[in-house]
């Protein structure tokens, strides 16, 4: 597949408000696609304050709009004091619908929110169904808890919005492992639209060297609210003196700088124990690791596989159970080793399970399937879409 030369554009939209999890979700798509798609140009919208952070690879770009951030007691505020959420809200919207206006994809794909933070991309779905730009939803393997998911979409009429704008929902994650809408009364005619493409498989970067030693990485994802991993780790290794393998700890770039600065300061007695802030190179730090210990989000659990590396998960329960339901079924199906929160409080017990993972079997070992092949089954899927718009007027004019 990789070659096709055929002029063709992609808008992906990723409202990002509490971590890196969905635009480095599209980002990765997005080089995929790419990759794959010489002729291919992709315009990823984000609200990651850090979006210009990342590398982007030719011929894909970022449209950055005013950030937004969800706090744990799941409200929103606007990252600008000074500004109104609601009015926030009203920029990101216009500037949604502007770039759709005058970038005008073939295909447009939403990450996870189908309407967009608070209804904002509603109008721009709206205005590219009308001009026959494909649109597409893309969704996590896991959601969130059925009954938190239900009434969310119920106040907003959600199901009955995606049935009559999207064309199809791809699943990122095979059938078998969860079904995202799992106790959601979904019509059929939804149903029908939903493609389980698999979990997405990353790369380490052939440009960078694997580090030489021997580390088990402990990783926050973007750190908003990894402060009790992070604390609990710390602990772990002052409580038993046994403990010595070298742990390289990934703080992340939304913890706050005075709680980053204590946690350097509490491991800064401690040799076995390294700090860093961010890399935005993850996919290199697990590939090089031993093993990993994390909270589970979508994009780490999707390295853990691809790099076939032990992991402990400790999931966050608040503001979504996402995590929590990923790591069951994950632990169910003996991929990963999992810890609640409350367990890994108990500095002597959560140093064991550390121990532990340092010496349990890949991923790969146990009898269940990684089923990494999201990427190519994408691929596929956007083959398809280009061939048929090929045949269109509207794509032949701009090709």
């Amino acid at each position: 597949m990789t070659g096709q030369s055929r002029k063709a554009r992609i808008l992906m939209y990723s409202h990002d408000t509490f971590g890196l999890g969905h635009l480095r979700r599209c980002r990765t798509i997005a080089h995929s696609l790419v990759e794959d798609y010489r002729g291919l140009q992709v315009l990823i919208i984000s609200g990651a304050t850090i979006a210009g952070a990342f590398d982007y690879r030719a011929r894909v770009d970022f449209m950055k709009i005013p950030s937004v951030i969800k706090l744990r007691n799941g409200e929103y505020t606007s990252m600008d004091q000074h500004i109104d959420v609601k009015a926030t809200i009203r920029m990101r919207q216009s500037i949604i619908l502007h770039t759709a206006e005058t970038f005008q994809p073939d295909i447009f794909i939403i990450d996870k929110e189908p309407l967009g933070l608070r209804g904002e991309v509603e109008e721009t779905l709206r205005f590219l169904k009308a001009r026959g730009t494909t649109l597409i939803l893309g969704l996590r393997e896991v959601m969130d808890a059925p009954h938190l998911l239900d009434a969310e979409w119920k106040r907003n009429d959600v199901l009955h919005k995606i049935g009559s704008l999207y064309d199809n929902i791809w699943v990122y994650g095979p059938p078998d492992f969860y079904d995202p809408l799992t106790g959601l009364d979904v019509p059929d005619s939804i149903r029908e639209k939903m493609n389980f493409v698999g979990f997405l498989q990353r790369k380490a970067s052939v440009e960078r060297p694997q580090p030489p030693e021997d580390y088990l990485l402990v990783t926050t994802g973007g750190g908003g609210d990894g402060a009790d991993l992070v604390r609990d780790v710390i602990a772990a290794y002052q409580a038993d003196p046994t403990l010595t393998h070298k742990a390289v700890i990934v703080l992340g770039p939304y913890m706050p700088a005075e709680q980053r600065q204590n946690f350097v300061e509490q491991a800064g007695n401690n040799p076995h124990l390294e700090m860093i802030e961010f890399d935005n190179r993850m996919e290199d730090r697990i590939a090089g690791a031993k093993a990993v210990v994390a909270m589970g989000g979508y994009n780490t659990y999707c390295e853990i596989l691809s790099f076939d590396k032990p992991a402990l998960i400790v999931p966050r329960t608040q503001p979504r159970l996402e995590q929590l339901i990923r790591a069951r079924r994950a632990s169910e199906l003996g991929l990963v080793s999992m810890l609640s929160g409350q367990e890994a409080s108990d500095s002597l017990r959560f140093a064991q399970a550390i121990k532990d993972v340092l010496k349990r079997d890949p991923p790969s070992a146990s009898a269940a399937g990684l089923h990494l092949e999201g990427l190519q089954t994408i691929s596929q899927i956007v083959g398809g879409y280009l061939s048929e718009d090929a045949r269109s007027p509207r794509f032949a004019a701009q090709g």
